[in-house]
Protein backbone atom coordinates (compact mmCIF):
# COMPACT_ATOMS: atom_id res chain seq x y z
CA UNK A 1 0.00 0.00 0.00
CA UNK A 2 2.81 2.50 0.85
CA UNK A 3 4.78 1.21 -2.20
CA UNK A 4 1.30 2.39 -3.94
CA UNK A 5 0.77 5.73 -2.86
CA UNK A 6 4.96 6.64 -3.48
CA UNK A 7 4.51 5.33 -7.03
CA UNK A 8 1.89 7.07 -7.60
CA UNK A 9 3.68 10.97 -6.04
CA UNK A 10 6.43 10.01 -8.31
CA UNK A 11 4.15 9.81 -11.42
CA UNK A 12 2.45 13.08 -10.57
CA UNK A 13 5.46 14.84 -10.25
CA UNK A 14 6.75 13.72 -13.49
CA UNK A 15 3.51 15.38 -15.27
CA UNK A 16 4.10 18.12 -13.65
CA UNK A 17 7.38 18.53 -14.60
CA UNK A 18 6.36 17.57 -17.99
CA UNK A 19 3.60 20.27 -17.87
CA UNK A 20 6.20 22.32 -16.79
CA UNK A 21 8.57 21.95 -19.44
CA UNK A 22 5.80 22.04 -22.01
CA UNK A 23 4.16 25.60 -20.34
CA UNK A 24 8.15 27.46 -20.49
CA UNK A 25 8.42 26.08 -24.18
CA UNK A 26 5.23 28.02 -24.99
CA UNK A 27 6.41 30.68 -23.23
CA UNK A 28 9.45 30.89 -25.17
CA UNK A 29 7.81 30.08 -28.35
CA UNK A 30 5.45 33.06 -28.09
CA UNK A 31 8.48 35.36 -27.21
CA UNK A 32 10.53 34.43 -30.16
CA UNK A 33 7.14 35.10 -32.33
CA UNK A 34 7.11 38.83 -30.08
CA UNK A 35 10.11 39.45 -30.82
CA UNK A 36 10.43 38.97 -34.43
CA UNK A 37 7.00 41.52 -34.56
CA UNK A 38 9.09 44.57 -32.82
CA UNK A 39 11.74 43.82 -35.35
CA UNK A 40 9.74 44.20 -38.25
CA UNK A 41 7.81 46.89 -36.44
CA UNK A 42 11.38 48.99 -35.68
CA UNK A 43 12.25 48.36 -39.76
CA UNK A 44 9.03 50.22 -40.82
CA UNK A 45 9.70 52.71 -37.85
CA UNK A 46 13.09 53.28 -39.55
CA UNK A 47 12.08 53.92 -42.91
CA UNK A 48 9.05 56.03 -41.91
CA UNK A 49 11.55 58.13 -40.00
CA UNK A 50 14.05 58.14 -43.26
CA UNK A 51 10.43 59.35 -45.12
CA UNK A 52 9.99 62.36 -42.42
CA UNK A 53 14.02 63.08 -42.91
CA UNK A 54 13.71 63.33 -46.57
CA UNK A 55 10.45 65.93 -46.04
CA UNK A 56 11.92 67.79 -43.80
CA UNK A 57 14.84 68.31 -45.84
CA UNK A 58 12.67 69.34 -48.87
CA UNK A 59 10.97 71.73 -46.91
CA UNK A 60 13.90 73.45 -45.26
CA UNK A 61 15.09 74.00 -49.21
CA UNK A 62 11.54 75.54 -49.31
CA UNK A 63 11.85 77.79 -46.31
CA UNK A 64 15.66 79.32 -46.66
CA UNK A 65 14.11 81.98 -49.44
CA UNK A 66 11.30 82.90 -46.94
CA UNK A 67 13.70 83.14 -44.64
CA UNK A 68 16.06 85.42 -46.43
CA UNK A 69 12.47 87.74 -47.39
CA UNK A 70 12.29 88.00 -43.34
CA UNK A 71 15.94 89.00 -42.72
CA UNK A 72 15.94 91.66 -44.85
CA UNK A 73 12.55 92.98 -43.30
CA UNK A 74 13.92 92.34 -39.47
CA UNK A 75 17.52 94.83 -40.71
CA UNK A 76 15.05 97.38 -40.72
CA UNK A 77 13.12 96.60 -37.17
CA UNK A 78 15.91 98.54 -34.98
CA UNK A 79 16.97 96.01 -31.95
CA UNK A 80 14.08 93.12 -33.16
CA UNK A 81 16.70 90.53 -31.95
CA UNK A 82 17.26 92.03 -28.67
CA UNK A 83 13.34 92.60 -28.19
CA UNK A 84 12.50 89.35 -29.55
CA UNK A 85 15.27 88.00 -26.44
CA UNK A 86 13.84 90.21 -23.83
CA UNK A 87 10.66 89.14 -24.06
CA UNK A 88 10.81 85.55 -23.74
CA UNK A 89 10.05 84.13 -20.91
CA UNK A 90 13.52 81.54 -20.69
CA UNK A 91 16.06 83.72 -22.87
CA UNK A 92 14.98 87.02 -21.72
CA UNK A 93 16.41 85.98 -18.21
CA UNK A 94 19.76 85.36 -19.71
CA UNK A 95 20.68 89.05 -20.69
CA UNK A 96 22.11 91.39 -18.56
CA UNK A 97 22.69 94.83 -18.91
CA UNK A 98 25.72 94.56 -20.68
CA UNK A 99 24.76 91.58 -22.68
CA UNK A 100 21.58 94.42 -23.74
CA UNK A 101 24.15 96.53 -25.24
CA UNK A 102 25.90 94.47 -27.08
CA UNK A 103 22.80 92.82 -28.78
CA UNK A 104 22.02 96.32 -29.81
CA UNK A 105 24.58 95.78 -32.48
CA UNK A 106 23.26 92.16 -33.85
CA UNK A 107 22.06 92.62 -37.60
CA UNK A 108 20.86 88.78 -38.01
CA UNK A 109 20.28 85.48 -36.46
CA UNK A 110 20.62 82.36 -38.25
CA UNK A 111 19.67 78.37 -37.46
CA UNK A 112 20.85 76.20 -39.76
CA UNK A 113 20.60 72.37 -40.09
CA UNK A 114 23.24 70.29 -41.72
CA UNK A 115 22.29 68.92 -45.15
CA UNK A 116 21.86 65.41 -43.11
CA UNK A 117 19.61 66.19 -40.60
CA UNK A 118 21.17 63.31 -38.33
CA UNK A 119 24.26 65.37 -38.60
CA UNK A 120 23.24 68.32 -36.31
CA UNK A 121 23.14 72.10 -36.78
CA UNK A 122 24.36 75.43 -36.02
CA UNK A 123 23.28 78.95 -34.47
CA UNK A 124 25.09 82.25 -35.48
CA UNK A 125 24.91 85.48 -33.96
CA UNK A 126 25.84 88.11 -36.66
CA UNK A 127 27.59 91.43 -35.66
CA UNK A 128 27.75 94.69 -37.18
CA UNK A 129 31.41 95.77 -35.72
CA UNK A 130 31.14 96.97 -32.21
CA UNK A 131 33.28 97.99 -29.25
CA UNK A 132 32.86 94.68 -27.26
CA UNK A 133 34.75 92.23 -29.64
CA UNK A 134 36.23 91.70 -33.06
CA UNK A 135 34.09 89.08 -34.75
CA UNK A 136 31.29 89.87 -36.41
CA UNK A 137 29.88 86.14 -35.79
CA UNK A 138 29.60 84.02 -33.64
CA UNK A 139 28.86 80.53 -34.16
CA UNK A 140 27.65 77.21 -32.25
CA UNK A 141 27.95 73.91 -33.69
CA UNK A 142 25.79 70.62 -32.39
CA UNK A 143 27.05 67.84 -34.41
CA UNK A 144 25.19 64.59 -33.72
CA UNK A 145 27.53 61.47 -33.23
CA UNK A 146 27.16 57.55 -32.29
CA UNK A 147 28.39 58.69 -29.44
CA UNK A 148 26.56 61.89 -28.39
CA UNK A 149 26.61 65.29 -29.32
CA UNK A 150 29.79 67.19 -29.88
CA UNK A 151 29.40 71.38 -29.47
CA UNK A 152 31.96 73.90 -30.70
CA UNK A 153 31.70 77.23 -30.35
CA UNK A 154 33.58 80.08 -31.70
CA UNK A 155 35.97 81.73 -29.63
CA UNK A 156 35.11 85.08 -28.63
CA UNK A 157 38.18 87.74 -29.48
CA UNK A 158 37.25 90.33 -26.90
CA UNK A 159 38.63 93.71 -27.54
CA UNK A 160 40.95 95.29 -24.58
CA UNK A 161 39.41 95.88 -20.87
CA UNK A 162 36.20 94.25 -22.27
CA UNK A 163 36.17 90.36 -21.69
CA UNK A 164 33.05 89.30 -20.66
CA UNK A 165 30.63 91.00 -19.54
CA UNK A 166 30.33 91.71 -15.52
CA UNK A 167 33.79 89.99 -15.59
CA UNK A 168 33.21 86.70 -14.76
CA UNK A 169 33.14 83.45 -17.07
CA UNK A 170 31.07 81.50 -13.86
CA UNK A 171 31.82 77.56 -13.76
CA UNK A 172 28.68 75.13 -15.08
CA UNK A 173 27.15 73.31 -12.05
CA UNK A 174 26.90 69.59 -14.37
CA UNK A 175 25.94 70.03 -18.03
CA UNK A 176 23.42 72.88 -17.34
CA UNK A 177 24.57 76.34 -17.68
CA UNK A 178 23.79 78.62 -14.52
CA UNK A 179 20.93 81.03 -15.54
CA UNK A 180 22.24 83.36 -12.24
CA UNK A 181 24.12 87.01 -13.03
CA UNK A 182 26.00 85.11 -15.91
CA UNK A 183 26.68 86.88 -19.29
CA UNK A 184 24.91 85.04 -21.88
CA UNK A 185 28.24 84.83 -24.18
CA UNK A 186 29.76 82.51 -21.56
CA UNK A 187 27.51 80.30 -23.57
CA UNK A 188 29.63 80.42 -26.40
CA UNK A 189 32.33 79.22 -23.96
CA UNK A 190 30.17 75.81 -23.06
CA UNK A 191 31.67 74.06 -25.89
CA UNK A 192 31.81 70.51 -24.66
CA UNK A 193 35.49 67.92 -25.72
CA UNK A 194 34.68 64.62 -27.02
CA UNK A 195 35.24 62.85 -23.89
CA UNK A 196 32.65 64.35 -21.99
CA UNK A 197 29.50 63.94 -24.60
CA UNK A 198 27.04 61.98 -22.60
CA UNK A 199 23.95 63.09 -21.23
CA UNK A 200 24.76 67.07 -22.86
CA UNK A 201 21.79 69.18 -22.69
CA UNK A 202 21.92 72.81 -23.95
CA UNK A 203 18.50 73.94 -23.17
CA UNK A 204 19.37 77.73 -24.43
CA UNK A 205 20.10 76.06 -27.87
CA UNK A 206 16.66 74.02 -27.82
CA UNK A 207 14.70 77.31 -27.09
CA UNK A 208 16.55 79.16 -29.82
CA UNK A 209 15.64 76.35 -32.59
CA UNK A 210 13.11 75.10 -31.41
CA UNK A 211 10.58 78.12 -29.90
CA UNK A 212 12.72 81.38 -30.88
CA UNK A 213 13.88 80.57 -34.33
CA UNK A 214 10.75 79.74 -35.95
CA UNK A 215 8.28 82.85 -35.24
CA UNK A 216 10.56 85.41 -33.59
CA UNK A 217 8.12 88.16 -34.01
CA UNK A 218 5.26 86.17 -31.31
CA UNK A 219 8.15 87.38 -28.90
CA UNK A 220 8.31 90.80 -30.71
CA UNK A 221 4.92 91.76 -30.65
CA UNK A 222 4.77 90.66 -27.06
CA UNK A 223 6.47 93.22 -26.02
CA UNK A 224 4.98 96.24 -28.34
CA UNK A 225 1.32 95.31 -28.27
CA UNK A 226 1.41 94.73 -24.49
CA UNK A 227 3.08 98.17 -23.70
CA UNK A 228 0.59 99.65 -25.96
CA UNK A 229 -2.66 98.21 -24.76
CA UNK A 230 -1.62 98.34 -21.41
CA UNK A 231 0.61 101.77 -20.16
CA UNK A 232 -0.15 101.11 -16.48
CA UNK A 233 2.91 98.37 -16.26
CA UNK A 234 4.25 98.94 -19.63
CA UNK A 235 7.82 96.39 -20.06
CA UNK A 236 9.82 98.45 -22.59
CA UNK A 237 13.37 96.85 -21.37
CA UNK A 238 14.61 97.80 -25.08
CA UNK A 239 14.34 100.86 -27.45
CA UNK A 240 13.91 103.10 -24.71
CA UNK A 241 16.26 105.40 -26.17
CA UNK A 242 13.94 105.32 -30.06
CA UNK A 243 12.22 108.34 -29.87
CA UNK A 244 8.86 106.69 -32.11
CA UNK A 245 8.15 103.99 -29.51
CA UNK A 246 8.46 106.47 -26.91
CA UNK A 247 6.10 108.81 -28.37
CA UNK A 248 3.32 106.23 -28.98
CA UNK A 249 3.21 105.22 -25.36
CA UNK A 250 3.02 109.04 -24.42
CA UNK A 251 0.31 109.02 -27.09
CA UNK A 252 -1.49 106.10 -24.96
CA UNK A 253 -0.85 107.71 -21.78
CA UNK A 254 -2.16 111.50 -22.50
CA UNK A 255 -5.16 110.40 -24.75
CA UNK A 256 -7.52 109.28 -21.91
CA UNK A 257 -6.77 112.52 -19.85
CA UNK A 258 -7.15 115.12 -23.36
CA UNK A 259 -10.56 112.77 -23.92
CA UNK A 260 -11.62 113.65 -20.66
CA UNK A 261 -10.65 117.48 -20.46
CA UNK A 262 -13.03 117.52 -23.90
CA UNK A 263 -15.99 116.18 -22.39
CA UNK A 264 -15.69 118.72 -19.28
CA UNK A 265 -15.19 121.29 -21.69
CA UNK A 266 -18.22 120.36 -23.31
CA UNK A 267 -20.31 119.91 -20.28
CA UNK A 268 -19.24 123.37 -18.92
CA UNK A 269 -20.24 124.79 -22.47
CA UNK A 270 -23.86 122.82 -22.52
CA UNK A 271 -24.12 124.52 -18.91
CA UNK A 272 -23.24 128.19 -19.78
CA UNK A 273 -25.50 127.96 -23.24
CA UNK A 274 -28.60 126.79 -21.07
CA UNK A 275 -27.82 129.83 -18.50
CA UNK A 276 -27.56 131.90 -21.43
CA UNK A 277 -30.92 130.69 -22.98
CA UNK A 278 -32.82 131.16 -19.69
CA UNK A 279 -31.52 134.94 -19.11
CA UNK A 280 -32.56 135.96 -22.65
CA UNK A 281 -35.87 134.25 -21.53
CA UNK A 282 -36.14 136.44 -18.46
CA UNK A 283 -35.27 139.41 -20.42
CA UNK A 284 -38.21 138.56 -23.05
CA UNK A 285 -40.67 138.26 -20.07
CA UNK A 286 -39.42 141.52 -18.64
Amino acid sequence: MVADKGKKAKLEEKGVEENSEQIDGALVFSIEKLQEIQDELEKINEEASEKVLEVEQKYNELRKPVYDKRHDIIKSIPDFWLTAFLSHPVLGELLTEEDQKIFKHINSLEVEDCKDLKSGYSITFNFNPNPYFEDTKLTKTFTFLDEGIKITATQIKWKEDMGLPNGVNHEKKGNKRQFAEESFFSWFADAQQKDDMDEIHDEVAEIIKEDLWPNPLTYFNNVTSFSLKFPDFVYMPVAQDHFLLLLLIVIVLITPLIQEADEEDSDGDEEGKDEDDQDDEDEDDN
